[in-house]
């Protein structure tokens, strides 16, 4: 099968038939992995570029999620016989008092595209449960999104709690939403701001690769 047969189909949301792709491409004996890195990755981050650009717009880019998402879940029993495993693990969720979950949902299938593992701790997130996922999930990256002025100042309560938890040094704090910038991100001693969710995904495909982001 032509894998970029699936790319395109996810680039299109079709949801339904990105699935039964997949699963044909793996009863005719294509690799999982190849699967995952040459049709649902490559389509993925083929939105994710459009997105960048201002050439696509959240709707397009949540319906081929849920595709990415369908392929995904045919996949993931092959790739765990297969051995193969994610490239990093990262801990994400909307900081607490923050019940917009629209952007976080977006970074959250832009990490996934690039071959990470994503906890996702959803929304209203207080600075305890960063800290407790990242000891219980050995994360490397812990991801916060506030859309709200008012919520924004958790993100640095989540850094003071890594670091009074001795966490710190473990993990890359990165930060988004529409309030913050790179002074902020500063300001709250984080490590990384980005502006969207596909900067957002080649950053934290890069930390977890050992690669200069």
């Amino acid at each position: 099968m032509d894998l970029a047969l699936i790319s395109e189909r996810l680039q299109a949301g079709k949801a339904k038939e990105v699935k039964a792709l997949v699963q044909q491409a793996l009863d005719e004996g294509v690799p999982a992995l190849a699967i995952l890195e040459q049709g649902l990755m490559a389509g993925m981050n083929a939105v994710g570029v459009r997105f960048k650009n201002g050439e696509a717009y959240v709707p397009e880019v949540l319906v081929a999620a849920r595709a990415m998402s369908k392929g995904a879940e045919v996949l993931k029993p092959q790739l765990a016989a297969d051995g193969v495993k994610a490239t990093g693990c990262v801990c994400l969720g909307s900081v607490k008092g923050d019940l917009h979950d629209v952007g976080k949902n977006i970074v959250k299938m832009m990490l996934e595209s690039k071959g990470l593992e994503v906890v996702d701790l959803g929304i209203d997130v207080p600075p305890e449960t960063f800290v407790q996922t990242v000891r219980e999930r050995h994360c490397q990256i812990v991801c916060c999104s506030a859309l709200l002025t008012t919520t924004m100042g958790v993100m640095g309560d989540v850094v003071k709690a890594l670091e009074a938890a001795g966490l710190r040094d473990q993990v890359k704090v990165m930060i988004g939403g529409a309030p913050v910038n790179e002074a902020f991100c500063k300001e709250i001693g984080a490590d990384f701001y980005t502006a969207d969710a596909a900067r957002c995904a080649e950053v934290a495909a890069a930390i977890c690769s050992g690669r200069q982001p």
